[in-house]
Parts: structure tokens; sequence; C-alpha cells
């Protein structure tokens, strides 16, 4: 009985072990516990998850500063913006970045019987977009913050201080709480304007990741405005062609009195502009000062066509006193595309520039086709040869002669 009993109790004993074995082998076959590091973090929380990872992206941010001195934090990979006041946008074509465009002010959304900007004539799309407010600048925080943009791209207003377009950042920054990034828009005018609008351009292409193409368009205007300096350079000064344009467009379409003084594709091609000395920006001049100065060569901005009776053109046909101007008898009145509708188009200041180098010194210009140059042009900053759209909308009285 003794032995029966003994027996017994050591399968119950042998069972026991059995079974503690057992537990402390199922811990371990178990997932283990994360370790924490010293951050009190576990290795896949201090290396981050694939979300966690993606949140990081977003949230970067870097500073940058603008064209009016101001640091300003935007996301560091944009995916959409608004581009504000005249010049703004035409730029952000110019840096092939439109598809990053979500949302437009009222001029471009305009429907026009003719429409001046070759951007615009390259990017119908554009008038699609959702309002932002109104044109030159003057935007509506509301419909801002409504289209949620990440960054305000808001060029200056010619002719305002600094301090002015700098405090208008600010105030529409603080009213949206998104990002504003201004600048001015500058000009080809002078040394001063120009590096203005190299700088803008290399700002804007810092904020939407163009800063290669940024510089490719500051190369291709250089070179541009050298080969055609190239070509008049050695002309002497008794051989430089006395020459005016007129029906300058400004804020609208304008007669023969207006006029650009620094007219860059007279300056460019070495012609004698002579309306130099009535400064460097637009001017009205009197009559009577055209009739004195009795210029050999007269080219009209056809945008003058939008006031009616041929504008420019019908004043130099019908007015007794221009009617006797030497180029008038002659013939020699040419027709130019308008450049100015809602700030500066660069790329038609420069086909100007070659067809009047063509009219001028046709010997320097052998080479060169001037309608196919235009193309060339706009092909380069607005992605497509709108040459032909354009001068349609102006009853292609572009790059010809037009008093005979």
């Amino acid at each position: 009985m003794k032995a029966i009993f003994g027996v017994k109790l050591k399968k119950i004993i042998f069972i026991g072990i059995l079974i503690i074995a057992l537990i402390a082998t199922s811990g371990c076959t178990g997932e283990p516990t994360p370790v924490e590091d010293e951050e009190g973090a576990s290795p896949a929380e201090a290396a981050g998850t694939a979300t966690g990872t993606d949140e990081l992206t977003e949230s970067a941010e870097i500073t940058i500063t603008d064209g009016f001195g101001r640091s300003v934090s935007i996301p560091e990979d944009i995916e959409s913006v608004v581009c504000s006041g005249a010049g703004s946008l035409r730029y952000l074509v110019y840096l092939q970045a439109q598809d990053l465009v979500v949302g437009v002010d009222s001029l471009e959304k305009k429907e026009a019987e003719i429409e001046g900007r070759p951007y615009a004539l390259a990017n119908p799309q554009l008038k699609d977009y959702p309002l932002i407010g109104e044109f030159r600048g003057k935007d509506d925080p509301e419909k801002i913050i409504g289209i949620s943009p990440q960054v305000v791209l808001k060029a200056g207003t010619t002719g305002q201080p600094p301090a002015t377009s700098a405090t208008e950042a600010d105030t529409l920054q603080q009213k949206s709480g998104i990002s504003v990034v201004s600048f001015p828009a500058g000009s080809l005018k002078n040394e001063e304007q120009k590096t203005e609008m190299y700088s803008s351009l290399r700002i804007m292409g810092e904020v939407t990741g163009k800063q290669e193409r940024a510089e490719e368009i500051i190369a291709y205007i250089e070179a541009t405005m050298d080969d055609l300096e190239s070509r008049t350079a050695d002309i002497p000064e008794s051989e430089r062609k006395a020459v005016y344009v007129g029906g300058v467009s400004s804020a609208g379409a304008h007669g023969i009195i207006s006029t650009e003084p620094a007219y860059p594709p007279f300056l460019w091609v070495n012609a004698n502009n002579v309306a130099v000395g009535m400064g460097t920006d637009h001017a009205d001049i009197a009559k009577e000062a055209l009739v004195d100065w009795d210029p050999e060569y007269i080219f009209v901005d056809i945008g003058t066509i939008q006031l009616g009776n041929e504008g420019a053109i019908g004043e130099l046909k019908t007015d007794p006193s221009l009617k006797g101007l030497s180029a008038v008898k002659d013939g020699k009145v040419y027709g130019v595309i308008p450049y100015n509708f809602y700030n500066t188009n660069y790329e038609s200041v420069l086909a100007n520039a070659y067809f009047v180098g063509k009219v001028l010194y046709p010997d320097r210009f052998e080479d060169i086709d001037p309608e196919a140059k235009a193309d060339e042009i706009y092909t380069f900053f607005v992605g497509k040869p709108v040459f032909s759209d354009l001068n349609g909308q102006y009853n292609n009285l572009g790059f010809k002669q037009i008093l005979q």
C-alpha cells in the first residue's frame, strides 16, 4: 500500500514540474514586448512609422526672404498657390509652374473679345479657377481661405513704395493665416529694375521648386538682349534711325500721343527714340512735339485699335498736322504687338525688338523672320507659339506696314 502511494506521489510531482515547464515555454514563444530606447520610445516609434513620416514631411517648413525683406515660413514642398497682383501669374507661367495654381483674380476670369496676354492665350484653363478677389492685388482674404492655397505669391504694385507693398503682404497674411511671399515686378527698362525682376523670378523659383527654370529665363533674356545689341552696336550715331512709338497701351488703349521714352526695343537695336527726353516711364506728349520731331519711322502699338476709329492709326490718316509727318508720307508706319496688358508681357517686348530691327536695319537682321522668331520666343516663355492667335485679335496689324 505504501509502495502504491509512493508511486502516485512521484507522478503528481512529475506532472507539476511538467506543467511549470510548459508555462515557462509558452511565455518565451509569445510576441516580444517592445524595448523602449533611452528617450522612452520604442525603436519603431524612434524610426518613425509610415504615417508618422508622412506627417513630418507635410509639416516641414523652410524660411525664405521675399522681395521686400520679409522672412516668410512656407511648406518645403509646395503643391498649391494663388497669384496676386499684376504680373505675378505671368511669371508663374514663365516658370512652368501654372499647374500649382488653384485660384485667380477677377481679370484672369474676365471674358474679353481681345485677349492681349500671351500667357492667358496659352493657358485658357486659368479662367476656370475659383476667384481670389479683384485684379491689381485687391485680394479677398475670405475667398483665399476658402480655396486654402499653401502660399500666396503677391507682386507689388508698380510705383508703390516698398514699405507699402510689405505692409499689404503682412496684412493679407494676418487676415488669411496663409503665407504671403511678395516681390516687386521689376522691368527691363534699366539695370535697377532688371535686377528686381530677376530677383523676383528667383524668389518665385525657390518657392515653387523651379530654381533651374528661373535661371534659364534670366539667361535667355540676357542672351536675347546681347544678340540684339551686337547686331547694331557698331552703327555710327549719324546713321541711327530717328523713331517714335505711339498708341502705347497703359491701363487701357491710347492714341498717338501715348509713348514710351525708354521703349526697350529701340534701346536694344540702337535706334534714336525722339521722345527720349520725356523721362523713363510712360508719357503722353503734345501732338505738336511729335510734329516738331518728325521721326523717320513711326511704330504703332496695335492695341490702340480698341479705342475705335482705328485709334492712333486713324489719327495718322485723318489729322491734317499728322498727315504731313515724313513717316506717314513715306509709308514708314508699322504695327507692333501690344506689350502692356496687366503689366508687361516681356515675350512680346523681345519679339517686337526683332521686328523693329528688321525694319530699321534689314541687312543686320537678314537671317530673321520676325513672325517665326516671335513664335520661338513665345514658345520659350509660355509654352506655345501664339503669335498668330495674338495678332489675329488685332486685325493682323502686327509686324506689317500699316500705312502705304
